[in-house]
């Protein structure tokens, strides 16, 4: 699961003891990217999440990997998890399905489903996460490649999920939605989590100061940060709820189903701007079930 990065620059969230034991580059870090709104087209998001990953998967995995785990299936910071919530059907009814987990990250998520018997692939964008899924092992099948131009056959898959993965950072999310399509068999499912569009109206704080709307909701500028020389190193793009709906509906898809998970009050974490504070009083996670007829 990637988790959204409008917390500002090297936030911790965590208290996971370090695991990684060789550094991505010892390359200094350099100024602090300066964070803005402005436009963002596909290629240059793409671009500068590729990047932007691959840098920050060692402390990505530090920082979560706990919460994560090697091998549960996670759909957002609230710590729903797949085994309770059934989004994709009955465990057992997983065995023998091929599922294709976009945005696999270091592949927690599809470890989980091969052990349920399922053939999941799990894709991501950088190289360094999956790395992270090598570190883990495993035998699952590791895919480096864009979700917007997926490298498979038409009708490979029974099942696509992605936790958090692609959707949000992706300019035109229904390039990724509409390969998905293709590449789902008649019948099959896919189920993606993002973040709640309501939380693009507040700040991303943990605290009190993250209740109070600062922008509007109707404001889809995407968020970038960018370097010295004005190149974008990440970018996140807003969807309102309705952008969804409309991005599933002219894809192809059938929504069944719109999960906004509360905050459950064994979690005391905090991830970025989520929190138990937050959790109890607005949404912070979207999950779109969906099938192809």
């Amino acid at each position: 699961m990637h988790g959204p990065r409008r917390d500002g620059v090297g936030r911790k969230s965590t208290t996971r003891e370090p695991i990684i034991q060789e550094p991505v580059s010892s390359e200094p870090t350099g100024p602090e990217p300066e964070a803005t709104r402005r436009g963002a087209d596909v290629v240059e998001s793409s671009r500068a999440n590729r990047g932007w990953w691959d840098r920050n998967a060692d402390e990505y995995q530090s920082e979560h990997g706990t919460f994560l785990g090697d091998d549960r299936f996670v759909w957002g910071p609230e710590g729903l998890d797949e085994v309770e919530a059934e989004l994709l059907g009955p465990p057992e009814d997983l065995e023998g399905r091929d599922v294709l987990e976009i945005g696999a990250g270091a592949a927690q998520c599809s470890r989980w489903l091969a052990a349920q018997g399922a053939r999941p692939v799990a894709l991501d964008i950088s190289h360094r996460q999956l790395q992270h899924a090598l570190r883990i092992g495993g035998t699952v099948p590791l895919v480096c490649a864009d979700a917007g131009a997926l490298p498979f056959a038409d009708a490979s898959f029974d099942l696509a999920c992605s936790a958090y993965g692609a959707l949000p950072f992706v300019a035109d999310p229904r390039l990724v939605l509409r390969e998905v399509h293709r590449v789902l068999r008649p019948g099959g499912r896919l189920v993606f989590s993002v973040t709640h569009p309501i939380r693009w109206a507040f700040p991303d704080e943990p605290g009190p100061e993250g209740l109070t709307v600062s922008a509007s909701y109707f404001d889809r500028t995407p968020y970038v940060e960018q370097d010295e020389e004005g190149r974008a190193v990440y970018v996140e793009h807003h969807r309102t709820l309705g952008d969804r709906v409309r991005d599933v509906v002219s894809s192809g898809f059938r929504l069944v189903d719109l999960v906004e998970p509360e905050w459950p009050s064994w979690n005391t974490s905090e991830w970025g701007g989520w929190s138990p504070l937050r959790g109890a009083l607005l949404p912070g996670t979207a999950i779109f079930v969906c099938v192809r007829d």
